[in-house]
């Protein structure tokens, strides 16, 4: 009878772990989420922008910087924008100047080529010392390419003669935002 009960309980436990064992397959589900947020970054930027004077005697300085932009806007209302703004005039004194031009009329102005889907700058533009000058303009649901979209600025700089035989540099600082 002991005999009997022994195999009679450990029928019974095996019986309760085997209905404890799931036959088949089983599933389970997780949600992934993602805020994708308005984006906007500069790369490629030529690192010195050499203006050259061709032709005859004191023609323009003319040059030209290249850039690869990233934009993402927001579908409904979006905007963006790539602006510049000389942020250290050229020195040293006695050359041009975007702040004080030594010669009425004497600017360093530029144009601009985007591709799509910026819009370019309607140029010629003057580039100033005290504000943001437009390079380009974005609008709702605007996006480049994952390996970024080009953009440049051609430059021109009055070639005036009181300008001192030297080399000047001055520092544009390009800015890109999106919303």
């Amino acid at each position: 009878m002991k005999k009997r009960l022994l195999l009679t309980a450990l029928g019974l436990v095996l019986t309760a772990s085997l209905a404890h064992a799931q036959l088949g397959a089983t599933t389970g589900t997780t949600t992934v989420s993602v805020a994708v947020a308005a984006e906007a970054a500069l790369t490629a930027i030529t690192g010195t922008s050499t203006l050259a004077s061709t032709g005859t005697n004191f023609s323009t300085y003319t040059g030209t910087t290249n850039l690869t932009y990233f934009i993402r806007t927001t579908p409904t209302t979006g905007t963006g924008s790539i602006v510049l703004k000389v942020t250290t005039d050229f020195a040293p004194t006695g050359g041009p100047s975007v702040g004080t031009p030594p010669t009425a009329g004497d600017a360093l102005t530029y144009s601009c080529t985007v591709s799509s889907p910026g819009t370019a700058c309607t140029g010629p533009l003057t580039a100033k010392t005290t504000a943001t000058t437009s390079v380009a303009t974005f609008t709702a649901d605007n996006h480049s390419t994952i390996t970024g979209n080009s953009a440049s600025v051609s430059w021109s700089l009055t070639n005036d003669p009181v300008y001192k035989v030297g080399t000047y540099t001055a520092t544009v600082t390009f800015t890109i935002s999106a919303a």
